[in-house]
C-alpha cells in the first residue's frame, strides 16, 4: 500500500504521541517506529504519483544516512572540510550543465528559499545601499513573473518587504507560457507609474502544466531594460541533462562575450541571458529531500556581499587556512545542513549518463501514458504534455456523450476529488488533482521514481477506471 488512511483523531490515538516524564524501553520504541512507518505515506512506492518528488534512490539514501551520522554544519571549512569542497564541485557541475563556465552558488533549504535568495540578491545588485538603509533607501520596486509561477515569488516579495502588490503577474498563453509582449507592456506600465522594475522571474517547468517560459525573448527584454533575469527551474532544470529535451531551456545560457555583471548605470550595462537559476535535484533526479541549488553567473562575490555578516566568532579572518573556503556567510542561514552529499554520491554511482537516462525514462513514461489515454475511452487530455506533467480528466460512463449539457463541467469537476478519496482510503496509489483557471478539477500525473515499471503505469490507468466507473 502507498498509504493506510486514518482520520486525525484515530491516528493520534493509534500513535500515542504524548511526551512523558519517564522514558520507554527499546522494544516499545521499536513498536513506535513500526507504527510511524505503517501510517506514513510511502513516497518511495512506485505508485506514488502525487508530488513533483517520488522514489527512493539507494545511493542518495546512503548519502543521507552519512549526512545524519556526521551531523555537521556546512558553514566553515574547519567543521566541514569534505563537504565544502564537495559542494563546490557539485555546484560547478550544475552550472556547467546550465552553460556557464564560472560562477557562484549555494545549496538552499528548498526551491522557495532559493527563489527568495534571487529576489534579495537582485535587489542588492541594483541598490547596494538597501542592505544598510532598508526600504527607505529605495524607490518602489516592481518585479515580474508569469501567472503560472510558483507561489514562492509572492511569498518572497512579502518576506523581503517588497510587497505582493509589487509582483506584477504577466499573462500566459494557452499552454501556460509567459507572453513576452505582455511582459513588455507590464514593464512599461510600471515605469509609467514611477515604479522601478528590477527583476523578471521566468519559470522552466510550472507546477501544474509543466510549462517553460520562452527564455530567449524574455532575456532580450531584460537586457533592453537592464533587469535581472532569474530562472526558476526548480522543477524543469533536470531537462538540461537530456540532449533531446534541453532545448526546453534554450536561452538560459550566456550568449555573446559581454560581462554578465556590470553596474546598471554603466554604459555597457547589457545583461545577457539568465543571471541566476533555481534547480531542485530532489525532484526529477530523486536525490531525496531536500536538495535545492541556487546558482549564479556572478564571479565578483555578490552573494557574499549581499548576505555576509562577518561574525568574528565563526568567520575569523586570521585562521591558519584559506578562509575563502568558509562559505557559510553567503547565505542568511547560520547552521546549514549538508545537502550536497546525497547528490554527489548518486552522481558518482550512475554518472552524468545515468542521470540523463533517468530524465529520458520519465519523458518516455509520460509519453506512454498519454498515448494509452488516447486509446482508452473516458480519458481526456487537458493538453499534450511538453514536459512530464500529464494533465487529464477521467470522464465516467455517466457523463460520456453529455458534453453539451449545462451540468457537464460542474459534475466532471467532482469526479477527480471522488476518485482521489477512494484511492486514498484503499491505499492503492496517490495522484494529485486541481482546478486551473476556468478548467474544473483534473488529475496531474507525474512519473519521477526510477522504480516505476510499465506494469505500474498500466495499473494506474486501470485503477482510475475501476475507481471512477460508477460515478
Amino acid at each position: 500500500q502507498v498509504c493506510e488512511w486514518k482520520e486525525p483523531a484515530e491516528l493520534r490515538e493509534l500513535l500515542d504521541l504524548e511526551l512523558r516524564g519517564r522514558g520507554e524501553p527499546p522494544q516499545r520504541l521499536l513498536g513506535r517506529c513500526r507504527d510511524l512507518l505503517r501510517y506514513s505515506v510511502k513516497t518511495g512506492h512506485p505508485r506514488f504519483f502525487n508530488q513533483l518528488f517520488s522514489g527512493l534512490d539507494h545511493h542518495a539514501l546512503a548519502g543521507r544516512f552519512l549526512t545524519e551520522a556526521l551531523n555537521t554544519s556546512q558553514y566553515t571549512y574547519e567543521v566541514a572540510p569534505v563537504f565544502v569542497l564537495m559542494e563546490e564541485v557539485v555546484l560547478a557541475k550544475l552550472r556547467e550543465l546550465v552553460g556557464w563556465s564560472s560562477g557562484d552558488g549555494i545549496f538552499a533549504p528548498g526551491g522557495s528559499m532559493a527563489n527568495m535568495y534571487a529576489l534579495n540578491v537582485a535587489r542588492f545588485w541594483r541598490f547596494p545601499e538597501s542592505r544598510r538603509q532598508g526600504g527607505r533607501a529605495l524607490p518602489r520596486l516592481v518585479l515580474f513573473t508569469s501567472q503560472e509561477s510558483h507561489f514562492s515569488i509572492q511569498k518572497g516579495a512579502a518576506f523581503l518587504g517588497i510587497g505582493t502588490d509589487n509582483v506584477r503577474p504577466v499573462g500566459t498563453d494557452q499552454r501556460g507560457k509567459m507572453i513576452p509582449e505582455e511582459l513588455e507592456k507590464e514593464i512599461q506600465r510600471a515605469k509609467d507609474e514611477g515604479a522601478e522594475p528590477f527583476l523578471v522571474c521566468a519559470t522552466c517547468g510550472t507546477t501544474v502544466l509543466g510549462a517553460f517560459d520562452p527564455l530567449g525573448p524574455i532575456a532580450d527584454l531584460c537586457q533592453r531594460h537592464g533587469l535581472w533575469l532569474h530562472v526558476d527551474a526548480a522543477w524543469g532544470g533536470s531537462a538540461l541533462l537530456s540532449a533531446e529535451h534541453r532545448h526546453l531551456l534554450a536561452g538560459i545560457e550566456r550568449r555573446g562575450g559581454v560581462s554578465p555583471f556590470v553596474s546598471p548605470s554603466s554604459p555597457n550595462s547589457a545583461l545577457p541571458r539568465a543571471h541566476s537559476v533555481t534547480w531542485n535535484p530532489h525532484k526529477m533526479l530523486a536525490a531525496g529531500l531536500q536538495c535545492s541549488a541556487f546558482l549564479l553567473r556572478d564571479t565578483s562575490g555578490l552573494l557574499q556581499r549581499c548576505h555576509g555578516a562577518g561574525a568574528t566568532y565563526l568567520f575569523q579572518t586570521d585562521k591558519f587556512y584559506d578562509v575563502s573556503y568558509d562559505t557559510g556567510d553567503k547565505t542568511p542561514q547560520c547552521g546549514r545542513r549538508v545537502d550536497c552529499l546525497k547528490l554527489w554520491l548518486l552522481w558518482k554511482a550512475v554518472g552524468t549518463q545515468g542521470l540523463a537516462r533517468r530524465v529520458q525514462r520519465a519523458f518516455t513514461a509520460t509519453r506512454y501514458l498519454a498515448e494509452e489515454m488516447k486509446r482508452r475511452e473516458g480519458f481526456e487530455l487537458v493538453m499534450e504534455p511538453e514536459f512530464i506533467n500529464l494533465c487529464f480528466w477521467f470522464v465516467p460512463p455517466s457523463l460520456r456523450g453529455r458534453e453539451g449539457s449545462p451540468d457537464y463541467w460542474p459534475r466532471l469537476g467532482k469526479v477527480a476529488p471522488a476518485i482521489k478519496e477512494r484511492m486514498m482510503r484503499k491505499g492503492s496509489m496517490m495522484v494529485s488533482y486541481q482546478p486551473h483557471g476556468a478548467k474544473v478539477n483534473f488529475f496531474r500525473q507525474i512519473v519521477t521514481s526510477p522504480a516505476v515499471t510499465k506494469g505500474d503505469l498500466d495499473f494506474f490507468l486501470d485503477e482510475i477506471e475501476r475507481l471512477g466507473r460508477d460515478l
